[in-house]
């Protein structure tokens, strides 16, 4: 019989070897994944620049089927090709083949404006159906990269402490105005699926910025996700299918978008960020974490009540600059060489210098007296410009308000009920919203939850356009994402709060 050391061996040796096979029963199942594309570039316009596509990763383990879906399109919805049926569609062909819940599905639009067809919802129910066939075991891979070079806050803060944007439709603020400049978020949110061969199948990247440099110039175009995810395909020999997800780009613009000494290019911009990508993709550490969650609610959110005060507030403000509108003499035909005078040489600007040292009193008294006649009329045509540049801009904001208080009045509720999605796949966690998320509200998130693993995605599941902060909402200078919005500054609130928590019970989840 054995003595007491020998049993504690027996015990131990015991132990060790059912271990194995008791953490197998207890692990969790394996993460299966399936990838596809389709293009939806619309066939017959006129002008293509690059192909615009839908892709879908659908992702198993269990009894848990979450399918991710990328499209370069502006929107799910609401504006652009893609009709507002198109999540329902889908949804309902899904559900019946090949069975996926409808809460289990999360689309994301670039936000270029590429120019698709109007069947997109079709070509997106064949590729999901066909990524669930293919689908194989993979391991989960969760970083990030660093990429500050390719985006700049639109809105800037004036010295009356107003904000302004930069858009095409309009001038931009003066740079003896502008005071200080708003953030960016540089981070790239990654996801690498490899084959059980070490074979990449799928990289997922988060980033935040506009994708509006190649329209209209160029005609249909991806932009620079387009490009950029054409890299990393090309540098994993077509083993791996890349997807972009934007983040909270509302207020975020390619950089130098309104440069004018050369032509709009989108490609130097998606070489970057597809470099930055790929470099990360290929050191990601591998997740302590493979398992899939996802999560779904619906949230109401307050409509906007203060249309009518804020139409009120610019027609004042443009009665008031009308009203500031100074009489000159010149046109911009004499407009224009007189500026170019003065410039050159602010002391000695009507003649050659001689003229005004010329020992002649009466000639050295009418050449000043002409100079300040002729930049004091300078002056007043530059202030009635920049007139002109500030009622340009608040008729297009106008414009905005206008449509959306129509809208409002119209809705037979005053709230608005928007869709939020949470999804897991291993460390990488993402939370999403249908509007357009101004950055400030992405890192807020991220500052809250402190999770180097957790993203945040605008333009998904639906469109409900900007979804600007409560500071900017209530700007009293009037940029696109103030004027171009359907809620309420409570909005804010609601979201983040929601989807810190969102976030926080995905990451106490357990495998």
């Amino acid at each position: 019989m054995p003595n007491r050391r020998q049993s504690a061996a027996i015990l131990v040796l015991v132990f060790t070897l059912c271990l194995p096979a008791f953490s197998q029963s207890t692990a969790a199942e394996p993460l299966l994944a399936g990838v596809a594309r389709i293009e939806i570039t619309k066939p017959d316009i006129a002008r293509v620049n690059d192909p615009c596509y839908a892709k879908a990763l659908v992702l198993k383990q269990g009894d848990t089927t979450a399918v991710l879906i990328t499209v370069d399109a502006v929107a799910i919805g609401g504006i652009g090709a893609i009709p507002d049926s198109f999540m329902q569609t889908v949804r309902d062909e899904l559900r019946q083949d090949p069975g996926i819940s409808p809460e289990n599905l999360v689309v994301n639009a670039s936000h270029c404006h590429g120019v698709v067809r109007s069947d997109s919802d079709q070509l997106v129910v064949k590729i999901v159906r066909e990524a669930a066939k293919q689908m194989e075991p993979v391991r989960v891979s969760v970083g990030t990269a660093h990429e500050p070079r390719i985006s700049e806050n639109r809105r800037v803060y004036l010295k009356d402490g107003s904000q302004v944007d930069m858009r095409r439709a309009y001038s931009f603020a003066w740079d003896e105005d502008i005071a200080k400049v708003g953030p960016i978020d540089p981070e790239v949110g990654l996801l690498r699926l490899d084959r059980e061969d070490g074979r990449p199948l799928a990289v997922v990247y988060n980033f935040a910025c506009h994708p509006i440099m190649n329209p209209p110039s160029k005609g249909s175009s991806a932009d620079f996700p387009g490009y950029a995810s054409t890299l990393v395909e090309t540098a994993f020999d077509g083993d791996a299918m890349a997807f972009f997800i934007q983040g909270c780009g509302g207020d975020i613009n390619p950089v130098r978008y309104k440069e004018v000494h050369q032509p709009p290019d989108a490609e130097t911009l998606g070489y970057f960020l597809g470099t930055r990508v790929l470099d990360a993709a290929q050191e990601l550490p591998r997740s302590d974490s493979q398992s899939l969650e996802i999560d779904h609610q619906i949230l109401t959110i307050p409509r906007a009540t203060d249309y009518q005060q804020r139409i009120d507030a610019i027609e004042t403000e443009r009665d008031k600059l009308v009203n500031s509108l100074r009489r000159t003499n010149i046109n911009f035909k004499t407009f224009m060489p007189l500026l170019i005078q003065q410039k050159m040489n602010p002391e000695f600007p009507s003649a050659y210098a001689q003229g005004y040292l010329h020992d002649e009193q009466i000639e050295r008294d009418d050449l000043k007296r002409l100079d300040a006649e002729n930049k004091a009329q300078v002056e007043a045509y530059l202030a009635n410009i920049k007139v002109m540049e500030e009622l340009t801009r608040l008729n297009a904001n106008l414009a905005l308000l206008k449509r959306h208080q129509k809208e409002t009045e119209e809705a037979d509720s005053s709230t608005v009920s928007v869709e939020m999605c949470a999804l897991r796949i291993g460390d990488f966690k993402l939370v999403t919203f249908p509007g357009e998320l101004t950055v400030e509200v992405g890192l807020n998130i991220k500052k809250q939850i402190d999770d180097p693993g957790a993203f945040v995605a605008g333009y998904t599941n639906g469109y409900i356009y900007y979804t600007p902060t409560v500071a900017q909402r209530t700007n009293t200078g009037y940029a696109q994402e103030d004027c171009d919005t359907l809620v309420a500054p409570e909005w804010q609130e609601l979201f983040e709060t929601s989807a810190v928590r969102m976030l926080r019970d995905l990451a106490e989840s357990k495998e």
